[in-house]
């Protein structure tokens, strides 16, 4: 048996892709419920962080402005203590009045691009602003505002996101690749497979797979070969069935043409002969010799009308579809027991066997006419019971048993089925059924064909 190779399949990628599809979509969910996580916590982060920088910032210019009595330059004090704040990275600190009184907080580049717009939005840290009004020795100096600017504490989580990206592409690029490369591995057995239930659906059953294979695949590897094996061996046994019946197809045929030659022709022949003895004593006017011409002429058309009956119902059941089924079997049954009058038949048919199909009925019919000849022409018997069950088992709606058992003399020890018997096995079995013989030499013979019943016959 030749075995299946590998090799590359359309089916195969296309399964291999969406494979890397999924497992894309699951990283991009992940990376989109992680990344949300990430701005919920970064963004309250940032608040507490402005937060933070603004209250330490208030309590620092409160603690400055109170010891501002004590000097002889309060604004040049004020002016120094905005300066302080340069370089802060959060806040920007203004002198009201004073235009060159600010402070600018100290602004991070961006190591690649700018913070986008929309990540801003995302973060949802609006500024905070406190105004701080300077009085002391009863005069009014103005207001200190101090205001955050969250911008490079959104830039670094903007880094960070960014690098969270790069260290998941480096991750996802070599995941995929792996991905594509083992998958593609695992699933070349099913390319295999492939080919094999193709060339098995062009009817080539030697085809088997082979080669080493993972537990879960080689289970479906022995299971494919099975099921190769089986239908090779199906294959020969369809052979071997069409050629059986071609062959009885021949020997019925020859049996016709036999019995046409032998029965039918010599009367055709002698019919003949009379009908042209009648014309010549017409001829002659020798009338009263007419009559036995013609009375010859009636038998042989009474024995030519009783063959050609014989010859139908070899060909087609008698009454069958006329009367159904139980109809048939009945007059079979009386054809037999006026030959027979010391046989006792017994008949039972359940009926689940009416209504069933054409070709089933003939079949029920030839089996029971086959049974019944070869048990009252070899068997001897005193009794013989005809028996069409129906039983649950075999399919949806189960299957018909027929049966018919003799208590004659059985079979010879060492003798085979006649071809009669020969016949019918085949024939119930290209129905899907199965027939057995029973033989008890001296105490009877009994034949039971098991036939599936088709889901219409008992609707």
């Amino acid at each position: 048996m030749r075995g299946v190779g590998s090799g590359p399949s359309g089916h195969t990628l296309s399964l291999r892709l969406r494979l890397i599809g999924l497992v894309a979509l699951i990283f991009a969910l992940s990376l989109a419920l992680g990344g949300t996580i990430a701005c919920l916590n970064a963004s309250r982060s940032v608040e507490r962080e402005m937060s933070s920088a603004i209250a330490v910032a208030q309590q620092t210019i409160e603690a400055a402005v109170a010891g501002l009595g004590r000097s002889r330059e309060p604004e040049h004090e004020l002016e120094q203590l905005v300066a302080s704040f340069r370089g802060n990275r959060h806040l920007r600190v203004t002198l009201a009045g004073q235009e060159s009184a600010v402070a600018l907080p100290a602004t991070d580049a961006p190591p690649l691009a700018r913070v986008p717009d929309w990540f801003v939005r995302l973060m949802a840290v609006p500024p905070s602003r406190v105004r701080l009004p300077i009085r002391f020795g009863g005069r009014d100096y103005g207001a200190i505002t101090v205001e955050t600017v969250p911008h490079n504490e959104i830039l670094e989580v903007w880094n960070e996101f960014g690098d969270s990206l790069l260290i998941l592409a480096l991750f996802s690029a070599p995941t995929m690749l792996l991905i594509y490369v083992f998958v593609g591995h695992a699933l070349r057995p099913l390319d295999r497979m492939a080919r094999g239930l193709a060339s098995i659906g062009r009817g080539d059953y030697g085809v088997r797979l082979d080669g080493p294979l993972p537990p879960e695949l080689s289970r479906l590897r022995d299971s494919f070969n099975r099921m190769a094996a089986q239908l090779a061996g199906m294959s020969v046994e369809n052979r071997r069935l069409n050629e059986q019946l071609l062959n009885l197809q021949e020997q019925e045929r020859s049996e016709l043409a036999r019995d046409l030659h032998d029965e039918v022709g010599p009367f055709l022949f002698a019919i003949n002969i009379d009908a042209a003895n009648i014309r010549r004593h017409a001829e002659a006017g020798r009338l009263a010799s007419i009559a036995s011409h013609a009375a010859a002429i009636g038998e042989a058309i009474g024995h030519l009308q009783r063959q050609v009956k014989s010859m139908l119902g070899r060909l087609r059941p008698i009454g069958l579809a006329e009367f159904g089924l139980i109809e048939a079997i009945a007059n079979l049954i009386e054809f037999w027991r006026r030959r027979y009058p010391e046989i006792a038949f017994h008949l039972a048919i359940a009926p689940e066997a009416e209504g069933c199909s054409e070709l089933l009925e003939t079949t029920i019919y030839r089996i029971v006419q086959e049974c019944l000849s070869n048990a009252v022409r070899h068997g001897q018997p005193a009794a013989i019971d005809i028996a069409v069950a129906h039983e649950r088992r075999g399919g949806p709606v189960g299957e018909l048993r027929v049966t018919v058992s003799d208590d004659g003399s059985g079979m010879r020890s060492g003798s085979g089925l006649g071809y009669g018997l020969i016949g019918m096995g085949e024939r119930v079995k290209a129905m899907g059924g199965s027939l057995s013989v029973a033989s008890y030499p001296g105490a009877g013979l009994s034949v039971t064909a098991r036939l599936p019943l088709a889901a219409r016959a008992v609707a």
